[in-house]
């Protein structure tokens, strides 16, 4: 799970995925990265739990405007 974190961190810092953007769903992210979708939700928690992410109830999760990147 280290370089799943690794990966969507340097996708956060690049830009890739921008402040206020949002995340693809698990199940896009899990294809993509060939993992279950357990693993991205654990991955997407530890995240949020860093403050990088955040969850918007009903509509997804989301990169945070501000916080520790």
């Amino acid at each position: 799970m280290d370089e799943l974190l690794d990966d969507l961190l340097q996708k956060i810092k690049s830009g890739t995925y921008a402040p206020g953007s949002q995340l693809p769903s698990g199940r896009v992210l899990a294809d993509e990265y060939d993992v279950s979708q357990s693993t991205i939700s654990r991955a997407v928690a530890t995240l949020r739990k860093q403050g990088v992410l955040v969850g918007r109830p009903g509509r997804g999760v989301f990169v945070a405007e501000s916080g520790r990147r």
